[in-house]
């Protein structure tokens, strides 16, 4: 059975608290697994988390501040030491290529695993990064005081078979994958018999102020997980160092039609979780919400009729 949800490794922005690690967070598509930005201390969040080495198949890093990236050596060492089976693929800003060597090789250990580094250019392209059968994993570049790219996953869109049409038209049994698999079947045509199935979309946006970058990523999104690192109340303070406030992030998933909004990357001033989800409610955002705890596993909700 397929699996689409986000485990939450850490939520903290610049430093750890007591109760929450450096940033990192693992997405679940199906049987691939991509994990972003692990901060310091990762490694040991996934095993609290119950995720394994074996689970990663990318890695994507938004931009090379500590909390984002301190924890790729730990990981990297990890994933060779416990020799994952399969190729394991590393994007990051093309700008922080020496950040990534370095925590690449901290300290010696054996390589096992090949590692392909795609790193993340700002060439004004498309911006696709990988295609695959699952889904085609793309990047914007948003503004912050280093380089830093938000991440975007689509699923292509499928069809969804309609059992009324498939009736009336007299298609059944084995003429249904037939029909499914050629697209059309004795004059009637996969378009008489099924719909459209939009594909799943989610996106990953990190340190960065409102851009057009943090709206192409965001728009139309099954899942949004996006930093809230202030309350708007400092907000001339997020704007300074190039975040977001929780209203800010909220009124972009409104605008842009999220389905769950997952709030993260809070800074230690602030001690009360509510406020988070207060002011993303009263910026009029009124889907799905989670305020990210660690260690919390949040389901992609289920596909929209």
């Amino acid at each position: 059975m397929s699996v689409r949800e986000l485990v939450v490794l850490g939520t903290a922005s610049q430093v750890p608290t007591r109760h929450r690690n450096h940033n990192g967070y693992l997405l679940r598509w199906d049987g691939e697994g991509i994990l972003f930005d692990p901060g310091e201390g990762t490694q040991r969040q996934m095993l609290r988390a119950g995720v394994a080495a074996h689970d990663i198949n990318r890695i994507c890093v938004t931009h090379f501040h500590g909390d984002h990236s301190l924890g790729l050596a730990g990981v990297i060492q990890r994933i060779n030491l416990d020799q994952v089976p399969h190729p394991v693929t590393a994007h990051y800003p093309a700008s922080g290529q020496r950040f990534f060597e370095r925590l690449r090789y901290a300290t010696a250990y054996r390589e096992t695993v090949p590692i392909s580094e795609r790193p993340v250019t700002d060439d004004g392209g498309d911006g696709v990064l990988a295609i695959t059968p699952a889904y085609t994993l793309d990047a914007r570049k948003l503004s912050h005081p280093v380089e830093s790219f938000g991440y975007r996953l689509t699923e292509p869109d499928g069809r969804r078979m309609l059992p009324e049409r498939l009736a009336a038209h007299g298609v059944k049994g084995p003429d249904v994958g037939r029909i499914q698999r050629e697209g059309v079947l004795g004059g009637v045509s996969i378009e008489d018999v099924s719909e459209i199935r939009r594909g799943q979309r989610f996106a990953f946006v990190m340190d960065t102020r409102l851009c057009e970058g943090v709206y192409e990523l965001a728009d139309g999104c099954d899942m949004l997980v996006i930093e809230s690192t202030f309350l708007d109340e400092d907000r001339r303070l997020a704007t300074d160092h190039g975040h977001l406030t929780a209203g800010q992030a909220a009124a972009v998933a409104r605008d842009a039609g999220v389905r769950h909004l997952v709030l993260t990357h809070f800074s230690q001033r602030y001690s009360e979780p509510g406020e988070f989800e207060r002011e993303a409610r009263a910026a009029g955002f009124d889907g799905e919400l989670s305020v990210a705890q660690d260690l919390v596993r949040v389901p992609l909700p289920k596909r929209a009729p």
